[in-house]
């Protein structure tokens, strides 16, 4: 390998822009993003316990309503 690779990471490079784009990253990757035309319109869950039954649930955004939400839920055992 190239010697400028044991310098890396650079903390001042890595620094550069943290004040700025962290609070980016952060409100998009929350878990239900709320944005001015963008966010969180379905949330997905699956549980699978040692028996091998899931649970599957989802949750949906109605007509792009925060307040309308539809939730489904199937539950099956896998198969061995």
């Amino acid at each position: 390998l190239p010697t400028f690779f044991s310098q890396l990471p650079d903390p001042a490079i890595e620094d550069q822009g943290k004040d700025y784009i962290r609070p980016i990253l952060n409100k998009y990757a929350a878990l239900c993003v709320r944005c001015p035309n963008y966010g969180t319109r379905t949330n997905t869950v699956v549980l699978i316990d040692s028996q091998g039954r899931v649970t599957f649930t989802e949750r949906n955004m109605i007509n792009a309503d925060v307040n309308q939400w539809e939730t489904s839920t199937y539950e099956f055992k896998l198969h061995s």
